[in-house]
């Protein structure tokens, strides 16, 4: 399927869901694809050095229904982003983003995520080459700062260089990275939102497109962000309250919802996993990202706890989820 083109594209980007390591896999994406047909949808971070040197297919699989879906990068050597950013096009990718945000010591040691925000210069050599490899939008994901990064000045010094090298679209977690003493959960609640800054970017560079992420767990609180910038991202709330994105294509887009029900979403997941089981996969790679769905209707702590208890079993077959769902049937 080819990608979206770039007009439609900018549409979609007025809310997206984050990319979420060990969460936003193309099952989940799957599932989230069920409840909201405008979103824009985030692979979970994926090493330049995992697609060059790894199972590739593996990493790059999606389903077709997840468009439009981009595929999110992590590494700092523009030649490799290059070759990534190439398949990512060659795989019918709608984006590629590179991650200039994520705090963990991991990717500090293999020179990627927030630690990138203290090189600008190296960003911007990443994305144009990106650019020169592909046709794609590229795009870039980062914090307000990292560490002793006190000021907006510091924060205009990242974006100004990347946004010279080609990029026009810019994600921006609102909050500060402190790269040493927070841990990866510590650094998306403790650093302080600051909303503000977010905001005085799109008023600086009126010409590019900027995206809020951090902290938001209403639509309502999207719409609000909408009247200062051109799109939001949700992150957790989107997966821990899946259902709220069942309401995102009328409230945001002005578009009818695909699912009027929880229980067309189980109508609609029982022949996917249907599928997926029929190919090797487990049970639980699918109903994991289904948790939440049924938060707050009667019977739904039953209707995880079944999950939980018996979708891991490796003889699990698709009556785990028909059982899951009698529990919580006609309520949804």
């Amino acid at each position: 399927m080819a990608p979206t083109d770039t007009t439609t594209l900018d549409t979609h980007r007025r809310f997206s869901i984050a990319p979420m390591m060990d969460w936003s896999d193309h099952n989940c994406r799957y599932f989230w694809r069920l409840l909201t047909r405008q979103a824009l949808l985030y692979t979970e971070m994926v090493t330049t050095g995992a697609l060059i040197h790894g199972d590739r297919e593996r990493f790059l699989h999606y389903n077709s229904e997840e468009h439009p879906v981009a595929l999110q990068l992590g590494g700092s050597n523009p030649q490799e982003l290059a070759q990534c950013a190439r398949w990512a096009q060659e795989w019918g990718y709608d984006e590629v983003n590179l991650n200039c945000g994520c705090p963990s010591d991991r990717v500090q040691s293999g020179m990627f995520g927030a630690c990138l925000m203290a090189r600008p210069a190296l960003v911007a050599d990443c994305v144009k080459a990106m650019r020169d490899c592909c046709d794609i939008p590229v795009t870039v994901k980062h914090r307000i700062g990292i560490d002793a990064m006190e000021s907006y000045d510091e924060l205009l010094g990242f974006v100004a260089p990347v946004a010279a090298a080609g990029c026009s679209v810019f994600i921006v977690h609102a909050r500060k990275a402190w790269l040493q003493g927070l841990s990866p959960k510590e650094n998306r609640e403790i650093p302080p939102l600051n909303y503000d800054w977010v905001y005085r970017l799109k008023t600086d560079f009126p010409h590019l497109t900027f995206v809020i992420n951090g902290g938001i767990q209403t639509l309502a609180e999207c719409q609000h962000h909408l009247q200062h910038v051109d799109g939001v991202m949700l992150g957790r709330e989107a997966y821990q309250n899946p259902w709220m994105l069942a309401e995102v294509d009328r409230a945001l887009f002005g578009m009818d919802k695909p699912a009027q029900s929880r229980d067309d979403i189980i109508a609609a997941l029982i022949p996917y996993a249907q599928r997926q089981l029929a190919q090797g996969a487990s049970l639980n790679h699918i109903t994991r990202h289904i948790l939440g769905l049924y938060q707050g209707v009667p019977g739904a702590r039953k209707f995880r706890r079944h999950l939980s208890e018996n979708a891991y079993r490796k003889e699990a077959g698709i009556e785990v989820l028909e059982q899951a769902y009698a529990l919580v049937a006609n309520y949804g």
